[in-house]
């Protein structure tokens, strides 16, 4: 029986790669949204963000109550009750329990648990808030800067290096002074008033959208060069047809994973302005200010730390984990490596290589071997 020759084993491992089942394969006869739900539920990381942030965001907003609307815990953030056992939490893990204050309470009597779960919505709302604005600026901005280029790119560029310039933080602590103005007359000091972290996190917004718009451009730019693009624009697609239809979707990676990078940047924004004493004001909270009016007590409450920092690294990972998972979901050039089918394939490329190469190794082995013998007799 003769052996194969190099040729026929490359032909044939070719034909098993194209009737393995690929990406193509696995998608195949699915819609644009079924596919993206898939591959976000396929990601493992996105689905524990989700898992965390849906549970923080529904202790949040249940537990102390949300516009007026009660909530199932007992206390608020402004009671003051008796100190339980000088204010130590009353959570325990073994025996399961969790106790009339379970992260704790203040120095004056105020529940630990409720000022954190106040704290978390106002963090969730900037989120919101600053994500929406800069993410529609930045992407509205760069978009058009990226595809018409000429003097809508000069203008809206120098539009984004302008604000660029701008000390954000020391903004920030304006607003959030006039936001806190009880006395000042006018319809904004009035409206900010009562309305303190909208104020705040519409003015983030509108200064946060430039990295996201340079990024966006960047991606434009590319993408307007490609055959895709040409042809549509060859068979007399309109500009809004191939940017909202042919583009966009392209860029979608690029928009969604930087607009979770701002809003988790948002938060940290945000706790910083509180800590320094100029974002949210009492009587209300935020976690930022839980942190910074009980510093004080660092050595002998830590409980008062570490409850609300946890929340704002649980959030903050869990925005980014979930934009992570959209990012792939959504980018038509992401593949999915499969290391189970990727290690079967090297174990048969191994077995069938040496009886393929076999015939050759000789040949060249014995022409090899007997060059140097030949010159040593000459």
């Amino acid at each position: 029986m003769s052996q194969p020759t190099q040729e026929e084993v490359i032909l044939a491992e070719q034909a098993k790669k194209e009737a393995a089942p690929g990406p193509e394969t696995e998608y195949q006869g699915l819609s644009q949204g079924q596919i993206v739900r898939k591959r976000f539920f396929g990601h493992s990381g996105a689905l524990v963000g989700l898992a965390v942030f849906a549970l923080i965001f529904i202790m949040a907003f249940t537990s102390v109550g949300f516009a007026g609307i009660p909530g199932w815990w007992k206390y608020n953030h402004v009671d003051v009750s008796p100190l339980v056992n000088d204010g130590v939490p009353s959570v325990s893990l073994w025996p399961l329990a969790w106790g009339e204050h379970p992260f704790g309470q203040d120095r004056i009597g105020r529940d630990l648990f409720a000022m954190t779960m106040r704290g978390a919505q106002q963090s969730i709302i900037i989120m919101v808030i600053i994500g929406a604005i800069a993410g529609l600026i930045g992407a509205v901005v760069g978009g058009l800067a990226g595809y018409f280029r000429g003097w809508v790119e000069a203008i809206l560029m120098r539009l984004t290096d302008v604000i660029i310039i701008i000390p954000v933080l020391l903004l920030a602590a304006v607003v959030a002074q006039m936001a806190n103005r009880r006395d000042a007359a006018g319809w904004f000091s009035a409206f900010a008033a009562s309305n303190g972290v909208v104020v705040l996190g519409i003015f983030l917004g509108l200064v946060s959208w430039v990295g996201l718009a340079r990024l966006v451009r960047g991606e434009f730019l590319t993408l307007r060069e490609r055959e895709f693009v040409d042809a549509a624009r060859i068979s007399g697609a309109s500009n809004a047809r191939i940017i909202f239809k042919h583009i966009l979707p392209n860029a979608i990676g690029v928009l969604i994973v930087n607009v979770t990078l701002t809003m988790s940047a948002a938060i940290l924004l945000e706790t910083a302005l509180s800590y320094l004493g100029v974002g949210v004001k009492s009587p209300d909270t935020s976690l930022g200010l839980l942190i910074s009016q009980n510093q004080e007590a660092f050595a002998t409450r830590p409980w008062l730390f570490w409850y609300p920092g946890l929340f704002i690294v649980a959030i903050c990972l869990s925005i980014n984990f979930i934009g992570d998972g959209l990012r792939d979901a959504f980018d038509p050039r992401q593949k999915k490596f499969r290391a189970k089918s990727a290690v079967e394939t090297g174990r048969h490329s191994s077995e069938t290589a040496p009886s393929s190469a076999a015939p050759g190794a000789t040949s060249t082995g014995s022409a090899v071997s007997g060059s140097p013998a030949d010159a040593g007799e000459s």
